[in-house]
């Protein structure tokens, strides 16, 4: 006779690095009236990556209004990539997601990351990042949702991916050992190649399109010079990592098609000058490639997180 045995529960690690955010509150609150599926064990990690253990009375004042286990690991110092590995070293569960500490999850975020993962098998899962802008942001910035995030495929493929909403499972022979790059944990890119190099050792990554978090920008970042900064750095992020695999001829060949398709864009962004929206999608996207020139030249990417204006995300 054959004895039933009871599922064993799925326990989900919840990552929130933070650095001096007053949001981590929200953050924390949203997490604490997730929608959880039967069965399911979750604890959330907070990473504190200032110099100072700031963010610990915070965490403390929230336990109470949080109904899951929050472990707080403070790990030093301006560098989100410390911080995201603190993260990973601390996991303990079958999966570990993701979520930025300027953001709030959906009631559905948790449930909808684990239905993709458990029908899909895949490695990782992403999730769309709803930009929530405020009332001072220009008109066109709105109506083309320029800070939203969202996967990009290739030939029918997600090829990388981000932090600020995903799941990672941690039994994934592609994600066993992996760390992300403290050479990056200031300039950014330091999850674009994490996903990058994971998806090249066979991890797939899946997309979940409901489950939603949502990023408020803050008026330092709803601005040309902001996007355009970000753009570039992505940019140079993804020329480097076509330097790694790129030689001779062939790092000549991938500087000439940037460049050819960086000019294409500033001219299409010329013509459209009377179109704000498609004027600056196309603007935004020739400084991105001429980002990726600076890249494939060896440059190395800007810092753009450290201080509490551009905080580590």
């Amino acid at each position: 006779m054959t004895q039933n045995r009871e599922r064993r529960p799925v326990k989900i690690d919840i990552a929130v690095c933070t650095y001096r955010r007053a949001e981590l509150d929200q953050t924390l609150l949203s997490l604490a009236v997730l929608s959880v599926p039967s069965g399911t064990l979750v604890r959330i990690i907070v990473a504190d990556n200032d110099v100072t253990p700031s963010a610990r009375d915070r965490v403390d004042a929230m336990r109470s209004a949080v109904p899951f286990e929050i472990t707080y690991v403070h790990c030093p110092a301006s560098n989100i990539s410390i911080a995201r590995n603190a993260c990973l070293d601390h996991a303990t569960g079958d999966f570990v997601a993701f979520i930025d500490d300027d953001e709030t999850a959906s009631e559905d975020w948790l449930a909808e990351l684990l239905v993709t993962a458990d029908t899909t098998g895949a490695a990782a899962v992403l999730g769309p990042v709803r930009a929530v802008y405020p009332n001072m942001a220009p008109a066109w910035m709105r109506r083309g949702d320029f800070h939203s995030t969202l996967p990009v495929w290739v030939s029918g493929d997600i090829r990388t991916g981000y932090t600020c909403n995903a799941l990672l499972r941690r039994s994934a022979p592609s994600l066993t050992g992996r760390r992300f790059n403290i050479a990056l944990g200031r300039s950014g890119g330091e999850d674009t190649e994490f996903f990058a190099h994971m998806h090249k050792a066979g991890g797939r990554i899946a997309y979940a399109e409901d489950a939603l978090v949502y990023e408020p920008v803050p008026s330092g970042r709803a601005s040309v010079a902001w996007l355009t900064k970000r753009r570039f750095r992505m940019g140079q992020t993804h020329g480097r990592m076509l330097l790694e695999s790129s030689a001779g001829l062939g790092r000549w060949k991938a500087i000439a098609l940037a460049g050819a398709k960086s000019a294409y864009c500033f001219a299409a962004a010329t013509l459209l000058a009377a179109f704000p929206v498609p004027r600056h999608r196309y603007g935004l996207r020739g400084i991105m490639h001429a980002g990726v020139v600076s890249g494939l030249f060896g440059v190395r990417e800007i810092e753009q997180y450290g201080n509490l204006e551009e905080a580590p995300r």
